[in-house]
């Protein structure tokens, strides 16, 4: 991006010297007129680059908006998935719990 800008410079400034010369020559007038092409060229290349970048930096954020808030949703399914490890451990304390008081009254 830097060098298009620096191109736009130099040919900005090649072209105020060139107007500043003696326009009769046909040669330096057909020069100038290439070199404003060229500088119209470049800031068509510009404005695309600029809007280019804007549409992958709105992707990029979107993207990384999705990632945070899947990340988030993990996180959450993590935690469900140890409190329900935790629930069943409970619960299969208090059948043995419940087994051994069974035992107990049979004999």
């Amino acid at each position: 991006m830097n060098s298009v800008i620096e191109k736009e410079k130099k040919l900005n400034l090649a072209l105020t010297k060139l107007k500043n010369l003696n326009l009769k020559n046909p040669d330096i007038k057909k020069n100038i007129e290439d070199l404003d092409i060229q500088k119209n060229q470049l800031e068509i290349e510009k404005q695309e680059l600029e809007e280019k970048y804007k549409s992958l930096e709105h992707d990029y954020n979107d993207l990384s908006k999705k990632l945070h808030d899947f990340q988030n949703k993990e996180k959450i399914e993590q935690k469900k998935q140890i409190e329900f490890s935790e629930k069943i451990d409970e619960l299969n304390q208090e059948t043995d719990t419940l087994l051994n008081e069974i035992d107990k009254w049979q004999t």
